[in-house]
C-alpha cells in the first residue's frame, strides 16, 4: 500500500446537522386538568466549520476522514423545553486552503489567516411547538412545525502553500539541498530527477530571532503552465509567495542550458498567472564547484541583466550573501517603508 505524507487537493463531504421537530403537548396535572399547550420548540442542528489552523501543513487528515458531519438536534419536549442545540463540527484547515462546490464549481472561499472561520454546510433551524400558536380563538392548538433539513453538499479543497519565499527550477537544480542548507527542513535528496513529488516548507531563522517560511516547488518542465508533468498542480503553490528564488544548475547537468532555463521557468509563471511576472525574485547559480559552471555563468551574464549569486548548496558555500538579501528584502526594505509613511 502506498503511503501519502501529503496532500494538497481532497473531496470533501459535508453534512450539517438537522433541526429539531416542534413538540405538541398539553399540561395535564392533577388540579390542572386543562392547562393548556406547553410544547417546545426543537433545537437547531450544528453547521460544518472550516478553520484555519497554523499547526496544519496538509490536506493529508481529510484525505483519510472525508465525511464530515455535525450532529441532528433534539425534538422539543413537553413543559416549554427547548430542544437542545447540536454542536458545530469543526473542521481544522491549513492557511491557504481554496474551497468550492464540488457539484457547481462555485467558489465558497478561501482560509488565510490563523482562526478565520467559513460555513460550508449551515444547520438546520428548529421547528415550533404547539404553544407558539396559542391564541384567543386557538386555545388548544395541536400545530407545529418539523426542524428543516441541514445542508449537504460536496467540496474540494485546494491547498496553496503560504510561503515566504518559493524555490523554483528545473529538476535536479539543487532546490531541495538548498532548502536543507538554509533551513532545518529535511526533504529527500538523490543525485536524479523529481526527488521531490511534494512542497516542502522550511523555516529560515535569523540572528535576531526573525523567521521567514521557504518552500521547494517540486521541479517544473516545460509546459507546466499546461498540466504537463504535473504542472498546474506544482505551480499553484508558487501563487501566494511574496518573493521567488530561482535555483539555476550552472554546471548544465543533463546538458542543459542554464541561460534558456532561466527564460524558460519565467515564461512558465508568467502563463501561469500574469501577476507572477510582478512578484520580486533572486536568481542563485548553483553547482559552481563543478566542470563548466564558470563558462555558463559568463553566458548567463551576457545574455541577461540579471543580478545572480553564485553558490554550492551541497558545499554550503556562498549562502551568507543570499540570507542577507532575503533580510534586507523582508525585513530592512519593510521597517524604511513603515518609518517613511
Amino acid at each position: 500500500m502506498k503511503h501519502v505524507v501529503f496532500k494538497d487537493r481532497v473531496k470533501l463531504y459535508v453534512r450539517a446537522g438537522n433541526g429539531g421537530n416542534g413538540c405538541v403537548s398539553f399540561r395535564r396535572e392533577k388540579f390542572i386538568p386543562r392547562g393548556g399547550p406547553d410544547g417546545g420548540d426543537g433545537g437547531h442542528g450544528g453547521s460544518v466549520i472550516l478553520r484555519c489552523d497554523v499547526n496544519e501543513d496538509s490536506l493529508l487528515p481529510l484525505y483519510y476522514q472525508p465525511h464530515q458531519r455535525a450532529k441532528h438536534a433534539q425534538h422539543g419536549m413537553g413543559s416549554q423545553c427547548h430542544g437542545r442545540n447540536s454542536d458545530d463540527c469543526i473542521v481544522k484547515v491549513a492557511p491557504g486552503t481554496v474551497v468550492t462546490d464540488a457539484e457547481t464549481d462555485e467558489f465558497l472561499g478561501e482560509l488565510l489567516e490563523p482562526g478565520e472561520e467559513l460555513v460550508v454546510a449551515k444547520g438546520g433551524k428548529g421547528g415550533i411547538g404547539n404553544t407558539r400558536f396559542k391564541s384567543s380563538t386557538n386555545q388548544a392548538p395541536r400545530e407545529f412545525t418539523e426542524g428543516t433539513q441541514g445542508e449537504e453538499k460536496p467540496l474540494w479543497l485546494e491547498l496553496k502553500l503560504m510561503a515566504d519565499v518559493g524555490l523554483v527550477g528545473y529538476p535536479n537544480a539543487g532546490k531541495s539541498t538548498l532548502l536543507s542548507k538554509l533551513t532545518h527542513a529535511h526533504p529527500k535528496i538523490a543525485p536524479y530527477p523529481f526527488t521531490t513529488i511534494n512542497p516542502i516548507v522550511g523555516t529560515l531563522e535569523f540572528v535576531n530571532f526573525s523567521r521567514l517560511k521557504i518552500a521547494d516547488i517540486p521541479g517544473l518542465i516545460d509546459g507546466a503552465h499546461e498540466g504537463v508533468g504535473l504542472g498546474h498542480q506544482f505551480l499553484r503553490h508558487i501563487e501566494r509567495s511574496r518573493f521567488i528564488l530561482f535555483v539555476l544548475d550552472m554546471a548544465g547537468t543533463d546538458e542543459r542550458n542554464p541561460t534558456e532555463d532561466f527564460l524558460h521557468l519565467k515564461e512558465e509563471l508568467r502563463l501561469h498567472m500574469e501577476t507572477l511576472s510582478c512578484t520580486p525574485y533572486l536568481v542563485v547559480a548553483n553547482k559552481m564547484d563543478s566542470p563548466g559552471a564558470a563558462e555558463n555563468l559568463k553566458e548567463f551574464k551576457e545574455r541577461t541583466e540579471e543580478i545572480i549569486y553564485e553558490i554550492s548548496a551541497e558545499l554550503g558555500e556562498g549562502l551568507e550573501p543570499v540570507k542577507e538579501h532575503l533580510y534586507k528584502h523582508f525585513f530592512e526594505t519593510r521597517r524604511v517603508l513603515e518609518e517613511s509613511e
